[in-house]
């Protein structure tokens, strides 16, 4: 428990100095690389193949091919829209892959390798295009994320009877579901009456954009605890003493980033800034 504690503080530490303690964008950009890389890495440790002791070499080059994917988006905003939309398409898709599983595992093929170029790539420059808007909006996204996270876990625990997705996470109940969106909905009110000035229609519009955000975060850590069970794996990594890999603390952002980030564009595009 403490080296997990340790571990939890040391990474708050670095990500809030990334976030806040410099104007330069230069720490950010090179963190959200680092993560695409060893997310990368660890991604393709999970990929069905014949071998499943992957050559390491192949695995970080996987790893580094992806962060060069994410520094290329990072630089031209074009690509980051278009891998938003194609992280966004996929995570609608896997909707049907984590209700189906496991009748259905047609979709544990190669083509996962090339999902794993978008998903982290589409999560990392949308969390560094989120705090580019502002650190306190990239706060926003972690605080419904985690909170969600921890309201879920907490009645879980308690009152938790109803499974959520027996087959792909066992531990997780639907009153465990309502719990994590009953936290991040405090977290919503809480933000809207201190910090915002909204009218109605902006006060729906934030409500529909922060539950959206909500559920997909579940769908992220559904998602990655079906492709570990599937590739016989238990964490996907062991550089966070306590945690397991990058992708295990990350899991829930794969799919909630993207679509903040892409909420929040639209928004902005039909005159709704926030």
């Amino acid at each position: 428990m403490l080296e997990r504690i340790i571990t939890a503080l040391v990474l708050v530490a670095v990500v809030l100095s990334c976030m806040f303690a410099t104007q330069s964008q230069y720490p950010m950009f090179m963190l959200m690389i680092v993560a695409a890389g060893v997310a990368g890495y660890e991604w393709f440790k999970l990929m069905p193949r014949k071998n499943k002791n992957p050559v390491k070499p192949i695995a970080w080059m996987y790893g580094a091919a992806t962060a060069a994917l994410a520094a290329l988006a990072l630089y031209f905003n074009d690509i980051a829209l278009l891998l938003w939309s194609a992280s966004i398409l996929s995570w609608l898709l896997s909707i049907v892959w984590v209700k189906s599983y496991p009748n259905y595992d047609g979709w544990y093929n190669s083509t996962l390798n090339i999902l794993g170029f978008i998903l982290i790539s589409a999560a990392v420059t949308a969390i560094f295009s989120v705090w580019q808007s502002s650190p306190w909006w990239l706060m926003y996204l972690f605080l419904l994320v985690w909170g969600a996270d921890s309201g879920a876990y907490f009645v879980g625990r308690k009152f938790g009877k109803r499974k959520l997705a027996p087959n792909v996470s066992p531990n997780k109940s639907l009153e465990g579901l309502y719990g994590g969106v009953f936290t991040a909905m405090l977290i919503v009110v809480a933000v809207e009456v201190l910090y915002l000035n909204l009218t109605l229609a902006q006060h729906l519009l934030f409500l529909i954009l922060s539950v959206v955000t909500v559920f997909s975060s579940v769908l992220g850590d559904l998602f990655e605890s079906m492709l570990k069970r599937r590739s016989g794996i238990k964490d996907s990594g062991r550089i966070l003493p306590g945690h397991g890999g990058v992708l295990d603390r990350i899991d829930s952002l794969l799919a909630a980033a993207p679509i903040f980030a892409a909420s929040m564009y639209v928004l902005k595009l039909i005159g709704v800034d926030l």
